[in-house]
């Protein structure tokens, strides 16, 4: 069975609230870029806010960003990032984040029969919904993102649509505290 590598925690440079807010535009969406999945207008709509006094300040504006955001750009965003255990996954064409939460949640070792199950529930996702199906994974498994799944194909595009940013909106506060300590 294809699996996802699972980098080690130490790939992810730290850096401080007081740091990042120094840094130079350029520097600063270098660093925060990947915090909304191959997103980097996301940190660029934040970069004249500084400073930032911690990683839920910085965090607050970004979703900010976000919302403010056109319904198209908002859907932009949700269609860059990655289905679970999808081929992009297989393939390495993810971001370094999305490779470890993905890895921490088992999703690199589903056995064949799984793997096909998600590639299903993926597949039905989309059609419906026009988007990828996005869940923070971090701290669930497999059978809890099977059942999120499950759950999910109930809702309304209008539904989903929100979910999904809110989903995005956790994965980015998981990120910002990985890399800023504290």
């Amino acid at each position: 069975m294809p699996s996802v590598s699972n980098p080690g925690a130490s790939s992810v440079r730290k850096i401080t609230a007081e740091g990042l807010s120094r840094l130079d535009q350029s520097s600063f969406i270098s660093v925060l870029g990947d915090i909304f999945e191959h997103s980097p207008w996301v940190a660029e709509g934040a970069w004249p806010f500084r400073p930032f006094a911690d990683s839920d300040a910085l965090h607050k504006r970004m979703v900010e960003v976000v919302r403010n955001a056109s319904r198209r750009v908002q859907h932009d965003l949700i269609c860059a990032h990655p289905d679970l255990a999808g081929k992009a996954a297989i393939a390495g064409e993810i971001t370094d984040a999305s490779k470890r939460e993905q890895a921490g949640s088992g999703l690199g070792s589903l056995t064949k029969d799984e793997f096909v199950r998600f590639q299903e529930l993926n597949t039905a996702y989309e059609a419906k919904f026009g988007f990828p199906f996005i869940m923070a994974v971090r701290g669930s498994n497999k059978t809890d993102i099977l059942a999120g799944f499950a759950e999910r194909l109930k809702n309304s595009p209008d539904q989903e649509f929100e979910r999904a940013l809110g989903e995005i909106a956790k994965i980015a506060g998981f990120r910002l505290h990985e890399l800023i300590p504290g």
